[in-house]
């Protein structure tokens, strides 16, 4: 087991992130990389590895795969933290989790499973708070931005009847893990009704629904995704909704749909989107909305913006935690925009 962490935990630590050349990854680095870090890139893939040009940028790489737990403990030696990037989740957020229990490290990943999301709070939160280490699933678009958004809109109300997540994307060109993740992940999707996760009713609820600028009216479908575990963690609401644009569903359905191609020299893809949180109580209604370009971008700084927080000692539960459970939500969506976001969080 590796001895705890003796690396610097502000500007110039050494972040580990699992899965860097992927599509994700390179932009997790980037932002590593900006707000001056010291990314370790983590690959299964060697020859990946060398070709994603890290060396030009000085940044380490190691090679570990998830089925040999000896290879992940190296990988993480020196790290103060690991970023899990690659998924399918169900598959690698456990033993990356594990690893960084060993080496005494926060965790943080961008799946947007809920399997995954809700193995992490139910087989690793209470070992992980046992020992002082911070697991955070899904701080990523789909998942901790939703929850963020509801966290914010909710304020100071310490229970809602209703939260409805609104997300619409004006295209969705998926990643090849994303098309991978999508096979793997089969399990029947909860939601929240009556206070309990339950399955959502198969077919899933469709219908024409009212999405933020620019978007407007637009088919849409129910359709969960890790947001509802991290909210069912700890905000008391009675019935939570997603809802998901047709659109993008077409062109994830459709194999010929080509993967996402850069618009500009960041990377970033000409994609938008916006995420809606509306949060009803009673007669009052209040909402949060965020909007932006490209899903897959926007993950990284805010899973970045998550590790510089917990490594600067903000953050003081232990254990398996919500963004919105950890973080001064509004505070934390603020800090994003307007470089990253476009954020407006009012009551009706």
């Amino acid at each position: 087991m590796p001895d705890r962490v003796t690396s610097p935990s502000g500007p110039g630590a050494a972040v580990a992130v699992f899965g860097a050349a992927g599509h994700t990854g390179r932009f997790v680095v980037a932002e590593l990389l900006r707000r001056g870090f010291a990314p370790i890139a983590i690959g299964r893939d060697a020859a990946r590895l060398a070709g994603s040009g890290f060396a030009r940028r000085s940044v380490e790489t190691r090679v570990a795969t998830v089925e040999d737990p000896a290879s992940l403990d190296r990988a993480l030696a020196g790290a103060a933290a690991v970023i899990n990037c690659a998924g399918p989740f169900l598959d690698t957020a456990e033993p990356l989790a594990a690893a960084a229990i060993r080496a005494r490290i926060p965790y943080l990943d961008v799946s947007a499973e809920q399997g995954s999301a809700r193995a992490l709070f139910e087989r690793l939160g209470s070992q992980a708070g046992d020992v002082g280490v911070i697991l955070v699933p899904a701080m990523a678009f789909y998942g901790g931005l939703a929850d963020l958004l509801a966290t914010a809109a909710m304020g100071d109300w310490t229970s809602a009847d209703g939260i409805e997540i609104g997300i619409a994307l004006d295209s969705w060109r998926p990643t090849r893990g994303t098309r991978i993740t999508g096979q793997r992940n089969t399990a029947p999707r909860l939601f929240i009704s009556g206070g309990r996760l339950e399955p959502l009713p198969a077919p899933a609820p469709e219908m024409s629904r009212v999405f933020s600028p620019p978007f407007g009216v637009q088919e849409a479908v129910e359709l969960p995704f890790s947001e509802t575990i991290l909210i069912a963690r700890h905000l008391r609401v009675a019935e939570l909704h997603t809802w998901l644009n047709l659109a993008p569903l077409r062109d994830l359905r459709d194999a010929g749909t080509p993967p996402p191609v850069p618009a500009d020299d960041s990377g970033r893809s000409a994609q938008t989107f916006a995420v809606e949180a509306i949060v009803r109580k009673g007669a009052g209604t209040r909402r949060a909305t965020a909007s932006g370009r490209d899903i897959y971008a926007v993950t990284a700084p805010l899973i970045v913006e998550a590790v510089q927080r917990i490594l600067s000692g903000g953050v003081g539960k232990r254990g398996a935690l919500a963004p919105g459970e950890m973080f001064d939500a509004a505070n934390f969506l603020r800090a994003l925009a307007p470089e990253h976001l476009t954020l407006d969080i009012a009551a009706d």
